[in-house]
């Protein structure tokens, strides 16, 4: 696994440890209010009457008394991959497990959906309804941060695969959404690098150009872009336009996993790695600990 900090003068070389004895399990599904430790699927009131959802999991810590004390909880946010049987990724909300790899029940976790052209349901390939899927963003997260106690100065947003595009492009992709997150995690693609078989995705120079407007409105926030292939083509692309405060990491799957199809998942693409324990977990929840405390008082 080779990580290459911005923040830093020198390229760091570490190397994944072999795999434990079993990943971190995630939250159970379950239906009814969110509740500490549980995963569950919320309707929006927009949304009544329709399939259209997200997930919500509460921190292990988390109770109505403490949240009516005043305590407050980061955020982190996240878009799941395309629907992909290659890779495992099954496009839903209820397949996502990047986010809580990495904040391991320690934040409110929430998997946004891509609200489809019809509005009845989540789309499980690319963005659906691009104004609906950004506006749902646009209401939901101040809610979710309201209703259970989110610090709205701590919400972070990351993606696998199209999440990871989707990291840019839904959030940034006006000024009102890019306000409502403190860092961005990218793991596996990032938005303009490459070109896609979809209206939005080529040419790739209107891509670019496109995609070089949205990335203006990081205005120096914390990125992490993490990805399980080698070579710098998302960093040729995202460094001269975004120099400032984007730390890059690259993750040895072979040395993680071993072969591949195997138990624990079936593919190098995949976003279940953050739940096994290592050094690029322990990096990536690093970083997550440093942005979600830049914004706390000196005690």
């Amino acid at each position: 696994m080779r990580l290459e900090m911005r923040s830093t003068p020198l390229a760091i070389l570490v190397f994944a440890a072999l795999a434990p004895a079993a990943d971190l399990p995630l939250p159970p599904l379950a239906t009814g209010q969110p509740t500490a430790g549980k995963r569950v699927a919320v309707t929006a009131p927009e949304y009544a009457g329709t399939e259209v959802h997200h997930l919500v999991a509460l921190p292990t810590d988390w109770s109505p008394q403490a949240k009516a004390q005043g305590r407050r909880w980061p955020v982190i946010v996240e878009y799941t991959g395309n629907y992909f049987p290659t890779s495992g990724s099954t496009g839903e909300v209820e397949g996502a497990a990047l986010g809580y790899g990495l904040s391991r029940g320690q934040a409110i976790w929430v998997v946004l959906p891509y609200v489809a052209v019809d509005r009845r349901r989540n789309e499980v390939t690319w963005w659906g309804d691009i104004d609906a899927t950004v506006g749902y963003a646009k209401t939901n997260i101040p809610r979710i941060c309201a209703e259970f106690g989110g610090d709205p100065k701590q919400v972070i947003l990351c993606g696998f695969s199209r999440g990871a595009i989707g990291v840019s492009f839904l959030g940034l992709h006006d000024d009102e959404i890019a306000k409502l997150w403190c860092g961005f995690w990218a793991h596996d693609h990032f938005d303009g690098v490459r070109a896609w078989s979809a209206p939005w995705g080529a040419p790739l120079a209107r891509y670019r150009e496109e995609a070089t407007v949205r990335l203006r409105r990081l205005q120096g926030r914390p990125v992490l872009i993490s990805q399980a292939y080698p070579g710098n083509q998302t960093r040729d692309f995202v460094e001269p336009l975004a120099a400032k405060n984007v730390d890059y990491l690259t993750i040895d799957m072979d040395a993680l996993y071993g072969k591949f199809p195997n138990a624990a998942v079936k593919h190098p693409h995949n976003d279940r790695w953050p739940l096994r324990d290592g050094e690029a977990t322990t990096i990536a929840r690093a970083w997550f600990a440093r942005v979600t405390a830049a914004d706390k008082p000196a005690k």
